[in-house]
């Protein structure tokens, strides 16, 4: 399928101003690899006759932003996040209450907002009576990716990115499917679907945010929108997560810089 630079130029514009995901130049081949299979059943000649179409079918908008999605997860995602998590941030926010509040953004098929709950439940079996009440709340673009993480049931190819054989016997069961997360681990996580480009005042508020890996698609004033929205949504002292190759742009006066060796975290003036 080839794609004109006008028409790259269009959808380009299209993907930005809908849900933030800024395309690199010279991407024409990504976009035809994703797209190549909704243009051939919906008959469309060329990328613009595609987008005329989603400005009008929310449906086909939401199956073209799916697709360009990236789906990109394992559990326990560079190891010392959920490490921090654990030994210095559940421990800190126990000294003071007994509940915590996470959210997990960009959720994608759910290894990470599940990896954040197996983390709780190994805290709460080390420290028992410390924690009483724990909710996260976790969100992604994608409805398809949300329907799967939902069911909490995985094949053997993805628990081998990540998870132990000692949390996979504790906590999933063999099915004829795969593995099924066990309900003391899944009914902890609530899934909603969010375009971050959207209000946040609608989740709650939150001791904790993981928006891990997903900045990186975003240009650097969106960066800049998103970050200070999250940091509305924090409680006083909140910490926020972001990925490795992720930094604050723009917004680096509305956190203080955490260093925990190895990784960074970032607290909430």
């Amino acid at each position: 399928m080839d794609i004109s630079k006008s028409d790259f130029a269009l959808f380009r514009d299209f993907l930005e101003r809908v849900c933030g995901i800024l395309l690199g130049d010279n991407k024409e081949y990504l976009v035809a690899s994703r797209l190549r299979a909704i243009m051939k059943e919906k008959n469309f000649p060329a990328i613009s006759d595609l987008v005329k179409k989603i400005e009008v079918d929310s449906h086909l908008r939401e199956r073209v932003v799916d697709a360009m999605t990236t789906n990109e997860t394992l559990w326990f995602r560079d190891v010392h996040p959920f490490q921090i998590l654990q030994k210095r941030i559940l421990p800190e926010i126990c000294d003071k209450q007994k509940s915590i509040d996470i959210w997990c953004a960009a959720s994608s098929t759910g290894q990470e907002p599940y990896s954040i709950s197996i983390i709780i439940e190994e805290f709460k079996r080390s420290n028992p009576g410390k924690l009483v009440t724990e909710k996260v709340i976790a969100t992604d673009i994608s409805t398809t990716v949300l329907e799967q993480a939902r069911k909490a049931e995985y094949d053997q190819l993805a628990l081998g990115r990540g998870m132990s054989p000692d949390l996979l016997s504790r906590y999933f069961a063999k099915t004829q499917g795969g593995w099924q997360l066990s309900k003391e681990i899944s009914k902890r996580v609530q899934y909603r679907s969010l375009n971050l480009l959207h209000p946040y005042s609608t989740l709650g508020r939150f001791d904790v945010v993981f928006c891990r890996n997903v900045l990186i698609y975003f240009s650097a004033d969106l960066k800049a929108d998103i970050l200070t929205r999250i940091h509305g949504v924090l409680k006083p002292g909140g910490y926020l997560f972001l990925g490795a190759s992720e930094a604050l742009t723009g917004v680096a006066d509305l956190f203080d810089m955490v260093q925990c060796s190895p990784g960074i975290i970032y607290q909430k003036k």
